[in-house]
């Protein structure tokens, strides 16, 4: 019989519906119920496509003893940590303050006053390791509840004391300078092996979006040569190693080196990462001109609404890193993606499949399991006419495409839209492909239609055209509100511009604290045993720094000081944590170049239909100067939606001829009617 989570919308609370586990989500009745009982809360937090989540849920919530156990003995919670990030931040940080590390599946055993006392992640069904089985957990957890009940609240309120005190402030932390963020990047050189072009010294690697994306801020700012070689070193062994999907486009989660020195991927897509790696290949090819950077922006985005595209316009959470196995039945990571030599000459025939195994890194020994290999680019893989590597290419996905497929959490996680429709606006305006920026703007019309109420608040998730009941958190807004600022750029829609300044506004108005610091919680949102408050970035940009780089955007589109400011006091954080960790807030240190660049603001006004006002348009999205924002249209007219930009307001057209001008702070440079021109006061171009 189905358990409560059969009513969730949750993709992962509904993978674990049929256990025998009694599961309650986060909600007040489950902790009322253990008060009831006098038992305490167990609490699992995981995701859709967390590989050990599923592998816990088979050898432990889907056993019957097992599952009896927790049922008699404790009130047992599950929880989507993308849809409750604000739960998984309080948590993590009490795993990782007692055990020195963190990770998902989080197990958390704690009071019916959701005071933590004893944490972990993975348990496997028996003792291995040196880890104990995950019912002596449960046995001893029991055990001391009942024994020494006293001690283990006495622990748990002490915990909870520890985690409530800590706060961030930017109180005296001062704005980022050019020191500091000289500082950042010689930490970042330092970190970084130019041989294999990654950052960090440990076997696993993920993909250092942010940090590509502050390099090549920083040297559009400043010309640092050392700042590109380090971006592009890293972008081509993303796009050269298994990470990225050679066949199907788009990236993993992460590689692992191997013993042999192969680099192997936890084969698990997210929506996040995908979106932030297509804008910075699209940025690369901006200041570079790279095919390989214009081929890889372009791959990701077609994956991305190939595969990750919803019937509702959104786009999906992720695919799974598991898939069923052809051969046996079962499911496994990465068996959707992995190739031999015998089944590529199967697809591609004899000459087309040995040519393919060695342009791809595919041996008979195999690279990863079974003998199979997940595909790359070695450096002394053969040379392939483009056209039969394309040909290769679109056989080999149509072969894969008759495989299992990964399954594919479908929530909509609003967050993460933003991303996409940043990356995909862009990519459509850098590559014309008009169709990238009708995905976007079918993706935006999708969060305003549904997750956003009439005081454009926002809802974290939806599904299937439904919103979901939790509220959106600090990324939200951030992301959102940069989603949108992207599409008016593009568009010249100022309904966008709209859209996001009624989001930045909601920040300052129940995020932001009186020092300035920022909150990733509203002011009114569900008291937790701490108000969660993360300025890192880590797979993705922290609410604090996507909010202050939204409300840097919007102040020099309107020119609010109240904004700017705001974003100022914001990146406090940057000049703090920058030149120390700089790998930890590397979507801070990218606004932090916006804002020492200005960020320029553009204005290119003309008639929409003149051919030459398009070309003065695109061109101006092509400056590297970093953040820069654009507006187009007629001077001071409002567009057909009813929005309007700012900086159109009382513009000129020069010998009535579509004319751009480019200004900081609203201090203006001459205006111009030339592409050439335009490019050189906003960087380098490829147009």
């Amino acid at each position: 019989m189905p358990n409560r989570l059969a009513h969730a919308t949750s993709p992962y609370l509904l993978q674990h519906a049929d256990n025998p586990v009694d599961w309650w989500q986060w909600e007040p009745a489950a902790f009322e119920e253990a008060r009831r009982r006098g038992v305490p809360v167990f609490l699992s937090v995981g995701y859709s496509s967390c590989h050990w989540c599923h592998v816990l849920a088979h050898e432990s919530f889907e056993d019957e003893l097992v599952a009896a156990y927790m049922n008699e003995h404790f009130v047992n919670i599950k929880v989507d940590r993308e849809e409750r990030p604000d739960v998984d931040a309080v948590y993590m940080e009490a795993v990782q303050a007692a055990t020195g590390q963190g990770g998902w599946p989080m197990s958390v055993f704690m009071t019916a006053e959701a005071e933590p006392f004893y944490f972990g992640t993975y348990f496997p069904p028996e003792p291995r390791h040196g880890m104990p089985s995950f019912m002596q957990v449960l046995e001893g957890v029991h055990v001391a509840w009942t024994g020494r009940r006293e001690e283990v609240g006495e622990v748990a309120q002490k915990i909870t004391r520890d985690l409530a005190g800590r706060a961030f402030s930017t109180e005296g932390t001062g704005r980022p300078t050019e020191e500091s963020q000289a500082h950042a990047l010689l930490a970042l050189t330092r970190d970084y092996d130019p041989a294999s072009g990654w950052f960090g010294g440990g076997d696993t690697k993920f993909p250092p979006s942010m940090i590509v994306e502050f390099l090549l801020r920083h040297h559009a700012r400043t010309g640092a040569e050392g700042a590109r070689e380090m971006a592009e070193g890293a972008c081509w062994a993303m796009a050269r190693a298994s990470l990225f999907d050679q066949v199907g486009g788009g990236f993993h989660r992460y590689v692992l080196r191997q013993s042999s020195g192969v680099l192997v991927p936890h084969f698990e897509k997210m929506l996040y990462d995908n979106a932030l790696l297509c804008r910075v290949y699209a940025h690369l090819w901006r200041a570079t001109g790279s095919d390989l950077a214009r081929r890889v922006a372009l791959e990701t985005a077609d994956f991305m609404v190939r595969e990750l595209r919803t019937d509702q316009g959104g786009f999906a959470s992720a695919l799974d890193a598991d898939s069923e196995d052809p051969q046996t039945g079962e499911h496994v990571e990465g068996a959707y993606y992995a190739w031999t030599p015998a089944q590529l000459r199967e697809v591609l025939g004899e000459a087309d499949g040995d040519l393919a195994a060695g342009y791809f890194g595919v041996t008979e020994e195999g690279t990863f399991e079974h003998g199979t290999s997940v595909l790359q680019l070695p450096q002394d893989g053969p040379a392939v006419e483009a056209d039969r590597l394309a040909g290769i290419k679109e056989r080999l996905l149509a072969a894969r495409g008759r495989r299992p497929a990964p399954g594919r959490d479908d929530k909509i996680v609003a967050a993460w839209n933003g991303l996409a429709i940043a990356a995909l606006a862009e990519c459509g305006a850098y590559f014309e492909r008009p169709d990238l920026v009708e995905r976007a703007t079918e993706a935006a019309d999708l969060l305003v239609r549904v997750h956003m109420d009439g005081r454009a608040r926002l809802s974290r998730t939806s599904k299937d055209g439904q919103v979901g009941a939790n509220d959106g958190v600090l990324e939200d807004y951030g992301d959102v509100a940069e989603g949108f600022l992207a599409l008016a750029s593009v568009t010249g829609e100022g309904v966008w511009l709209e859209f996001a300044g009624f989001l930045a506004d909601l920040v300052l108005d129940r995020f932001t604290a009186e020092d300035g610091s920022l909150y990733d919680t509203a002011h009114d949102a569900e008291k937790l045993i701490r108000r969660p408050q993360d300025p890192t970035d880590t797979a993705a940009p922290s609410g604090w720094t996507a909010a202050a780089g939204a409300l840097l955007s919007y102040a020099a589109h309107t020119g609010s000081q109240a904004h700017r400011t705001a974003a100022e006091r914001a990146l406090g954080v940057v000049h703090a944590l920058g030149p120390r960790v700089p790998r930890f807030i590397g979507h801070g240190l990218s606004v932090a170049e916006a804002l020492l660049d200005g960020p320029r603001e553009v204005a290119v006004v003309g008639h929409p239909e003149d051919p030459a006002l398009a070309l003065l348009h695109r061109t101006a999205l092509l400056g590297t100067a970093p953040g820069a924002v654009v507006a187009v249209g007629l001077p001071g007219a409002e567009d057909g939606d009813g929005g309007e930009f700012p900086l159109l307001a009382e513009r000129t057209r020069v010998r009535d001829l579509p004319t751009a001008y480019v200004c900081r702070h609203f201090v203006c440079a001459r205006p111009t009617t030339d592409p050439v021109e335009l490019a050189e006061q906003l960087g380098a171009i490829r147009p």
